[in-house]
């Protein structure tokens, strides 16, 4: 059956406030029926970002604590991090983990291309798998040292639950990678 959606279209986007980090944008749309709209969304500059899943094993994986701003403490996640310009979702990984934890990959697996809450956010996160781990840091943009802890996949349901976890992407990543470990 074909489908029966027809996208919009987008007039008059343009900026309507700026940050260091966010650039808020108005979009006209027009549906096909004729019904109009205005939107805002976060228009974030920049080619995405990476969420790295780094397995030390088939159970084992090495997660971070790292303050975050919007919830004003620390949270534990996965390795994320901005694409650079010119950079491809695979190798912002390799030199995310180098940054943050202290490990290069031989085995760097693309998994996902995932947003946020695509109702106002344009922003996508890349899903990497990131195996056969070794010892390689570089220097990175973090203003301290991140406390690195290792986390078993065959716990997921009581770490999901862990007040410490709370980015939703982070829990995605790991039920994606637990699925994949358990075909192997």
């Amino acid at each position: 059956m074909a489908s029966m959606r027809k996208n919009p279209k987008i007039t008059n986007v343009h900026s309507i406030a700026r940050s260091r980090v966010f650039n808020v944008e108005s979009m006209d749309v027009e549906f096909s029926n004729g019904e109009t709209r205005v939107f805002e969304r976060l228009k974030p500059g920049g080619n995405g970002a990476v969420l790295v899943v780094p397995m030390i094993d088939k159970d084992t994986v090495l997660m971070v604590y790292e303050f975050s701003a919007g919830t004003e403490r620390y949270e534990l996640g996965l390795t994320k991090g901005k694409i650079d310009k010119g950079e491809t979702p695979i190798e912002a990984a390799s030199r995310e983990l180098k940054e943050e934890i202290g490990y290069g990959s031989n085995k760097l697996t693309f998994l996902k291309a995932t947003t946020l809450a695509p109702g106002y956010q344009s922003g996508k996160t890349y899903i990497i798998l990131a195996e056969d781990l070794y010892e390689e840091s570089a220097e990175g943009d973090e203003p301290e040292p991140l406390e690195i802890v290792s986390k078993k996949l065959s716990d997921i349901e009581q770490l999901t639950y862990d007040d410490d976890l709370t980015e939703a992407r982070s829990i995605l990543a790991l039920y994606m990678v637990r699925e994949i470990m358990s075909k192997r």
